[in-house]
């Protein structure tokens, strides 16, 4: 059937005309959201000269639209169409409004680009179905570019784009790429309905990071039990057999068989398992990680021999800065994110953490003594509680995510000298918070259940009661608030929600109080929509972020990255459901979730503050880790704090 250029067909209203579809929403949609609102049309397609492309949109018998693409040598001559020579705009409703918009009219969209199992699963924002999905049907597709409206700065993720694998044709060829757009219920619903598919090849795994030592495990699912019976695996060129093959066929399930491998994660890095069944063909990315314990000693022997100013009687001397791995340099500027404060208070915090571990290093115990210093001469008044920005005591912009990070390292000095003077300081630090309005604030890596029940071992009750008053004041406020959340230095985002269902886990924690708790789980359920379980490393369960890259690189790229560090504090409120609750579920979520940073960390201790996951980005080139190791130190604070490799 061809599809009407506006009109509602089966379960869908559409707008689709000769630019492509620009409007499509479920027709029982309150909202009518539109999923595929973007600055290009969805279905604009970019090709050489000589090649011309037709596009049909069709409405399946089950309601499910069709869409196909077909390419055509009109030139006469043979035609070599490299990578990136044809891309189709697929823009994705993805950007960040208030949540009183964005959580019924935006979508989280999770990709994998998996050549002939490609995929994308949407979700809006606010976790109400139906979302939507897309299978690949016909043809490859091998890379995605973003296109970002720069002056939306982090608030809109951008156009995406799909490359096409076409390769060669010769006069008058035809090629075709054809995919499925589909409405779902969830994840679950959605996984389940790529298994409709009569040849799709799709990847599950539990864990797409492993420690060294362990071994990699996942399967292959079809319902084809022929395709099944044709699989072939192949790692480093040799193949790699499967351990069993299991039939699944119950009334919760989609009928599928599930063919298992596993491979020794034995030397650090990336392994890539390209599979085949027939001429389909997808992959699997994993990667090895050394342990914590091996990633925290060569991450603080670098800071301490790398990553350390000294200058005697310079402002700076004795502070962890940017490293520039490109020049061979420490970097600072007094712009926010590039200056000697703020989210580098984290290289601190890990040096302790490894002290604790390890306090026969005279020399990192010498450079945490000197960051010491630094911090309470520069960026932290003992008398009154103020965190400042930066040195020289500068507060141009008394920014509260600061107090919790001073706190933070306060309490990792305590815990490593057992000097009462940093609990105390860590209580008067997180006391300034409150005073300076915190209680509507969604800061990040706020440890208030640690830092009372430290304030109570040692006895210090007034100061216990005082804090414990002041945070749940700020809990009741999260629950007043609930989703309703205001808008932050980005409108909405992943460190947003986590925060606040931290602050509720921690405030359960600390009152028993079970409003707290079942605040927690309905926030918990919007949070989970920001990670997907795509089959490779940089995406499995790190949540979607999209701007780091340009506020903390070097190389200051908009788009997708994949992962960035603070993917972690979803992890840690994973882990903290999972220690309150018993859900094992969460406790397996928590653990990929945490362990899929380790590849900002590298074998020399050099790390990378954001890894740009697309292929291009505004038509440049991408897909890079980012040469300066700025930030991303939180993602081994909290991987220390849950022993990830114990």
């Amino acid at each position: 059937m061809n599809m009407p250029t506006v009109g509602c067909v089966g379960e869908s209203i559409i707008g689709n005309d000769e630019r492509g579809l620009w409007f499509l929403s479920h027709k029982d949609d309150p909202s009518q959201m539109n999923w595929v609102e973007g600055e290009k049309c969805w279905g604009s397609v970019k090709v050489p000269m000589g090649l011309n492309v037709t596009r049909t949109l069709s409405v399946l018998e089950n309601g499910e639209l069709e869409e196909c693409y077909t390419f055509e040598n009109v030139s006469g001559e043979p035609l070599f169409i490299k990578e990136k020579d044809a891309y189709i705009y697929v823009p994705f409703n993805d950007s960040y409004e208030k949540a009183e918009v964005g959580l019924e009219k935006r979508c989280n969209a999770h990709l994998f680009i998996g050549e002939n199992a490609t995929y994308v699963m949407a979700l809006r924002q606010g976790g109400r179905a139906p979302h939507l999905g897309l299978v690949l049907t016909k043809g490859s597709i091998i890379g995605y570019g973003v296109e970002r409206d720069f002056s939306a700065r982090s608030e809109d993720r951008g156009d995406f784009l799909f490359y096409p694998k076409l390769g060669v044709f010769e006069p008058g060829e035809k090629k075709e790429i054809r995919w499925k757009l589909f409405w779902h219920q969830g994840k679950d619903d959605f996984y389940n309905r790529l298994l409709n598919e009569d040849e799709f090849l799709l990847v599950k795994a539990e864990q797409m990071t492993c420690i060294q030592g362990e071994n990699f495990e996942f399967c292959v699912q079809t319902k084809n039990k022929e395709m099944a019976q044709k699989l072939f695996v192949k790692f480093n060129e040799k193949e790699i057999k499967h351990v069993r093959i299991d039939e699944t066929n119950d009334k919760y399930s989609q009928p599928a068989y599930s063919v298992w491998y596993q491979y020794p994660a034995e030397k650090e890095g990336e392994y890539r398992f390209d599979i085949w069944s027939g001429e389909k063909h997808t992959h699997a990315l994993f990667y090895c990680s050394a342990s914590v314990d091996i990633l925290l000693t060569r991450r603080s022997q670098f800071l301490a021999t790398k990553q350390q100013y000294k200058k005697e009687g310079s402002a700076l001397d004795g502070a962890y800065l940017i490293y520039d791995s490109e020049e061979d340099a420490l970097y600072y500027s007094h712009k926010a994110d590039h200056n000697g404060g703020r989210e580098r208070l984290a290289m601190g915090i890990i040096m302790a953490q490894y002290l604790k571990r390890h306090p026969e290093d005279a020399k990192c115990m010498e450079s945490l003594n000197a960051y010491e210093r630094y911090v309470y001469r520069e960026l932290y008044d003992e008398n009154t509680g103020v965190v400042y920005n930066d040195i020289n005591r500068n507060n141009d912009w008394h920014r509260l995510y600061n107090y919790p990070w001073v706190a933070n390292f306060q309490i990792a000095l305590y815990r490593l000298k057992k000097d009462v003077r940093y609990l105390l300081n860590a209580y008067k630090t997180m006391m300034g918070y409150y005073r300076s309005g915190g209680e509507h604030f969604y800061a990040i890596g706020i440890e208030a259940y640690e830092l009372k029940t430290l304030l109570d071992e040692a006895g210090f009750e007034a100061q216990s009661e005082a804090f414990t008053q002041a945070f749940l004041n700020h809990a009741d406020q999260l629950t007043q608030t609930s989703v309703n959340y205001p808008t932050s230095e980005v409108k909405y985002e992943q460190s947003i929600v986590a925060p606040a269902v931290s602050c509720l886990l921690q405030a359960y924690q600390i009152s028993g109080e079970q409003k707290y708790l079942e605040e927690a789980r309905k926030q918990l359920k919007l949070l989970e929509l920001f990670n997907g379980k795509q089959a490779d490393y940089h995406l499995f369960e790190n949540a979607i972020r999209h701007w780091d890259g340009y506020w903390f690189g070097k190389y200051e790229c908009y788009g997708d990255t994949f992962p960035h560090y603070w993917s972690t504090l979803s992890g840690d409120v994973f882990a903290s459901y999972a220690q309150i609750t018993g859900d094992k579920s969460y406790e397996h979520k928590a653990k990929a979730s945490l362990r899929g940073c380790l590849n900002l960390f590298f074998i020399d201790g050099m790390a990378s503050c954001a890894m740009v996951y697309p292929d291009t980005v505004n038509g440049k080139k991408a897909h890079y880790y980012d040469p300066w190791a700025n930030d991303q130190d939180w993602a081994l604070y909290y991987a220390v704090k849950w022993a990830l490799d114990l």
